[in-house]
């Protein structure tokens, strides 16, 4: 799937927009249209002509040009069905891309960063690539590691998450692999799980991101609603796919995790409802 990185601008205060905050390649015009459609669309009757997204895209730092383009190329892979009004084009979210949303969207506001009932199983991939393979390699790597496994060793992933079951599967069924195998496993006993839990994610590379959400959400909210929202779910959206969210034992004491999730739930808490007020007023009046 093709995404087209959209031009950045300034904010009319100079301050930094959602897409320049993040790293640099990581975001899309496409991807901050999925927040827009779960946080604003999805709520409010699942429908919203072209005029209102760009205007919160315009918000965002987002060109015209690049918001367009995400719509079309969202609606060619049949997430949005499209109708001529005059002149104007009204946007339908499909029955396919309602439940996306709505999975999502549970999965984002229901993710804590800790395992707080784990019954001590693991998930465990085996899924071995030929090395000459790299686009099996690549997909296997990047989607596992979104599905918030740990890479223990070659061809080994693991997680302690056992709802991962199906999404497994339909990877190493898209790789390529039917030799791919998928297990439910206690640990009995060897080598401490500490130890396999530091090799398999990297928790100081996770502890940073964490920090940095907490930083810049603790900060003093800019004045539009629909910006502060969208940026605050489009921040958070990605930890519970580069989260595995382990079990407690297996993290630090004063673990930042926790407190970006109870500071995204505060926030998102306070702002939605301004911020659906406010799409409600732009939907009237495009």
């Amino acid at each position: 799937m093709t995404e087209t990185k959209p031009a950045v601008l300034a904010g009319a205060t100079g301050e930094p927009t959602l897409l320049r905050r993040h790293a640099a390649g990581t975001d899309s015009a496409r991807s901050v249209l999925f927040t827009v459609l779960g946080e604003l669309v999805l709520p409010t009757g699942g429908e919203a002509w072209t005029s209102a997204f760009i205007d919160v895209f315009g918000r965002l730092g987002v060109e015209e040009k690049a918001a367009r383009q995400a719509l079309m190329r969202t609606a060619a892979d049949n997430w949005l069905s499209s109708e001529r009004v005059g002149r104007r084009t009204l946007w339908r979210l499909t029955p396919a891309a309602e439940q996306l949303l709505r999975d999502g969207t549970e999965r984002i506001f229901g993710f804590t960063a800790v395992a707080e009932d784990w019954d001590g199983r693991w998930t465990v991939v085996i899924a071995r690539t030929p090395e000459t393979d790299r686009a099996a390699r690549h997909m296997i790597r990047t989607r596992l590691r979104w599905a918030g496994f740990g890479h223990v060793i070659p061809g080994v992933w693991l997680s302690p998450r056992s709802d991962r079951g199906a999404e497994v599967l339909q990877i190493l069924t898209q790789a390529g692999l039917p030799d791919g195998c998928l297990f439910a496993a206690e640990y009995q006993g060897g080598g401490p799980l500490t130890a396999m839990v530091g090799q398999a994610w990297d928790l100081g590379e996770l502890t940073r991101a964490y920090d940095d959400f907490i930083i810049t959400f603790s900060a003093a909210a800019g004045p539009d609603p629909l910006v502060r929202v969208i940026d605050l779910v489009h921040a958070w959206r990605r930890f519970p796919w580069i989260d595995p969210g382990l079990p407690a034992q297996f993290l630090p004491a004063a673990w930042s995790g926790t407190a970006a999730a109870k500071l995204f739930a505060r926030q998102h808490a306070d702002w939605a409802g301004e911020a659906i007020a406010e799409w409600k007023q732009l939907l009237a009046r495009t």
